[in-house]
């Protein structure tokens, strides 16, 4: 584990306005803070609509906060990903900070194979390196190879999720986001999915997922984030 946080979410608040409902006002969190530094996954914690999943989207910048900031180490400086550009917003994303969701989000007709490599291509890594690295992992993954020429798109939700999980650990990314990734698989994937993030971490990096699978997150974590204790007054 370094000394650094890779990440740093400073004084961070995030308010919904509902406007279909007269413009109700629905507080998640407040003045949040939390570091993370390279080698720790820290996992969050607390009941369902406390505000895990908001928080999540607010580190990737798919949730504009409140207020405060989300800074992310990159290229040797932090970004605040709530005030940089949709241009270094992407960057960040392509180069440093990666995010498993529970759902494998593609343009349909991309073959499985092709959408794997994709992360290390546009990075700069050569076809046959990045067709290598995706072969292991699908392998890995025990995805057949009969699925890796077809798209994902009708694959069952479990064989979604591997694909999703696959090409979220192509590339080693310094920061990664985990939610549920093991939601939709049984327990031959599940142990695999927690030997990759148990070597993420070995390699360095920082972490924050969500697991309700509690054998899962007591596999992974460093240490529990209780996202309650910021429980903004309604």
């Amino acid at each position: 584990m370094t000394d650094q946080p890779l990440i740093i979410v400073e004084d961070l608040a995030k308010t919904f306005v509902l406007h279909n409902a007269e413009s109700a006002v629905i507080p998640v969190f407040q003045d949040l803070k939390l570091e993370v530094a390279g080698g720790e996954c820290v996992v969050l914690a607390g009941e369902s609509g406390v505000g895990k999943s908001t928080l999540m989207r607010s580190i990737f910048g798919n949730y504009l906060p409140t207020q405060g900031a989300v800074r992310v180490l990159h290229d040797g400086q932090y970004v605040d990903i709530t005030r940089a550009s949709p241009h270094e917003v992407l960057d960040v994303r392509r180069r440093t900070l990666g995010y498993v969701s529970q759902f494998l989000r593609v343009i349909p007709r991309i073959p499985t194979l092709q959408l794997v490599m994709e992360p290390l291509l546009e990075n700069g890594v050569a076809e046959a390196q990045a067709r290598e690295r995706a072969c292991a992992l699908l392998s890995a993954l025990r995805l057949p190879e009969a699925h890796w020429d077809l798209p994902p798109a009708t694959f069952s939700g479990g064989e979604q999720q591997r694909v999703n999980i696959a090409r979220s650990f192509i590339r080693k990314y310094p920061v990664m986001l985990l939610d549920e990734p093991t939601a939709s698989l049984d327990a031959e994937n599940r142990a695999i999915v927690v030997r990759l993030i148990q070597e993420a971490l070995s390699e360095g990096a920082a972490m924050i997922g969500i697991f309700h699978d509690h054998d899962v997150r007591d596999a992974v974590a460093t240490r529990l984030f209780e996202v309650s204790q910021f429980k903004a007054a309604a």
